[in-house]
């Protein structure tokens, strides 16, 4: 399956923001300090954010990164897809041309795989994962996403 750190840190760092922005933006330099992610990577995975509306920049002395929607409007899947990451477990990218040409004997076991998983990250909002970290010491957390239905347990 291919979801690479662009997926991943574009999540983190989103998160980041999200937890720490009470009443001013957030610097790249204070997420890449905290999250331990290059501020150059950072600055690439934040101009495709704002790209697609997700992050607004705040200019000059005291500015940074806001969150740019409320935080349960934007769910793990919007961020993810913002950054130009795909969610694939087929061997063939979705074209169907994985065993000779052709569609391979388990390609429709991998394709619904990837409609589970979309469903699944698309049920997370940011909101969710705010709450699952301020949730975090008190021992194990239990969240249900939105339109999964079935409930997920993480061990704090």
């Amino acid at each position: 399956m291919r979801l690479t750190t662009k997926g991943r840190f574009a999540v983190t760092a989103m998160l980041d923001i999200a937890l720490y922005e009470a009443d001013k933006p957030i610097t790249l330099a204070g997420i890449s300090e905290r999250q331990s992610i290059s501020l150059s990577y950072l600055e690439q995975l934040f101009s495709r954010l704002r790209k697609q509306g997700l992050v607004s920049s705040v200019r000059g002395p005291g500015g940074g990164y806001r969150i740019a929607k409320a935080h349960a409007e934007i769910s793990v899947s919007d961020i993810i897809t913002a950054v130009d990451e795909q969610i694939d477990a087929t061997q063939c990218g979705g074209n169907e041309d994985c065993h000779d040409e052709g569609r391979c004997m388990t390609h429709e076991l991998w394709a619904s795989l990837n409609g589970k998983i979309l469903d699944y990250l698309s049920g997370v909002s940011l909101a969710d994962m705010v709450e699952m970290q301020k949730k975090k010491g008190a021992g194990t957390v239990h969240f249900s996403p939105r339109k999964c239905g079935s409930e997920a347990t993480l061990a704090a």
